[in-house]
């Protein structure tokens, strides 16, 4: 690894509830009527911090993932690195030519068609008209937008845009690639395509800072962690050990779930998931072949009849593994675990959602993929090619032995026969 591509220090960005709106001359000599003090008197400003001292050096060619809640302050990093938003504290630095993949509608001209687009966004890089000519059917190969390539892109949809805006940032070689969530508009073939060419653009030596919810996606393609967590950085380090943290600290918070499913109007709601081995541990990761039971906690909010509750297990390209489901259940109000023993769970290591629903007459009541995922650390069984390399990773003895003479002898009469 070379020196520092991005270097950022204290960065803060603070933001500003709702927006101030001028009540007009006639609403102005209303309110000073009605109290001459309080028209004088200001407002107080309704303020939060997105981001809060958050220093941050990533080196060129590395690939660092950034995880979180929902409104952690992931995006508004990138936004400031992109330099699409301006820090209220701090300072960052950017070494190199970017490519920002952020939210649906960035970066793009709507009146301008997908190939204008693309030209435009190369010159934004820096690129001439005979390098982006030279990429550009690439691009629109990888887009599979052949017929739609000369519309404009306010007629696209919402997958549409995505699949040319992620082709042209990671097509037109940017020395740093900044990638948000927006993957998850794309369907499952186009994710797996992308994570490939996010993989190829690593291998290059080129800097990739991804924002993703799947930690099976940062724990394939990152190097480096880092968590942000209510606008500080709580943990940077190396991504198996960040994200196991991370997802340790989910499973703490659901176990708090069940009191705040609690509420009115609540049929029922699912609440956490557990491993219990054949030891008695719980956990969410599976590192035998043991006798396992996987516990299902749900919040039953009123009394349901002719109930049917199913289960899924999928794994990280959202592949179905298994499914299954009950019969008409009666079910009454309260806290209800549904739990499921399987003699051994042989599938290969890597990381896999649990989906669970209940219905009632049919009637969807709650369907949740359960967090975080379950993670397979069992000892490998399989070939040593990776083109053989199935689901199943089943526990196998080979042995080898001369068969005895009696043996051979009968095996050659039942051929003569």
């Amino acid at each position: 690894m070379s020196g520092a591509v991005i270097q950022a220090e204290g960065l803060g960005k603070r933001y500003r509830r709702g927006l101030a709106v001028d009540p007009g001359l006639r609403h102005a000599l209303e309110r000073f009527v009605k109290s001459p003090l309080g028209a004088f008197r200001r407002k107080k400003d309704e303020t939060f911090w997105a981001l809060k001292d958050v220093s941050l050096q990533v080196n060129e060619g590395e690939v660092l993932g950034l995880i979180g809640r929902n409104g952690a302050g992931k995006t508004t990093l990138l936004k400031i690195l992109s330099r699409i938003t301006k820090p209220t504290t701090g300072w960052a630095e950017i070494h190199g030519r970017v490519g920002s993949l952020l939210e649906v509608g960035t970066g793009f001209h709507p009146e301008l068609t997908g190939r204008e687009n693309a030209f435009l966004s190369g010159a934004i890089l820096g690129m001439n008209k005979k390098e982006i000519e030279r990429k550009f059917d690439e691009i629109v190969a990888f887009a599979e937008l052949e017929k739609f390539i000369d519309t404009p892109v306010k007629h696209y949809s919402s997958g549409m845009y995505v699949r040319l805006a992620f082709a042209v940032a990671a097509h037109l070689e940017p020395e740093i690639l900044l990638v948000d969530e927006v993957l998850a508009v794309g369907d499952i073939n186009f994710q797996k395509k992308c994570l490939g060419k996010m993989g190829d653009v690593a291998r290059a030596g080129r800097t990739v800072v991804l924002v993703s919810h799947q930690m099976n996606q940062i724990r394939r393609l990152c190097h480096r962690v880092v968590w942000v967590d209510d606008g500080f950085i709580r943990h940077d380090g190396p991504a198996h050990e960040v994200v196991s943290a991370y997802e340790a600290a989910m499973a703490r918070n659901d176990k708090n779930s069940i009191e705040q499913s609690k509420g009115r109007g609540v049929k029922a709601r699912f609440a956490r998931w557990d491993i219990v081995n054949a030891r008695g541990e719980n956990s969410h990761t599976l590192s035998d072949f043991e006798p396992v039971t996987i516990n299902f906690r749900i919040y039953i909010g009123q009394p349901l009849r002719d109930a049917m509750h199913g289960v899924a297990l999928y794994n990280h390209e959202q592949r179905l593994i298994w499914a299954w489901n009950t019969g008409k259940l009666q079910l009454e109000a309260g806290e209800q675990q549904f739990s499921h023993a399987f003699p051994m769970l042989p599938v290969r290591p890597g990381s896999y959602n649990w989906l669970v629903t209940l219905y009632e007459d049919k009637e969807l009541v709650d369907s949740w993929n359960c967090t975080p995922e379950m993670i397979v650390a069992t000892e490998v069984y399989q070939s040593s090619y990776d083109e053989w390399n199935g689901i199943l990773n089943i526990p196998t003895r080979f042995a080898m032995a001369v068969p005895s003479v009696t043996e051979s002898a009968l095996r050659g009469k039942e051929i003569e026969g």
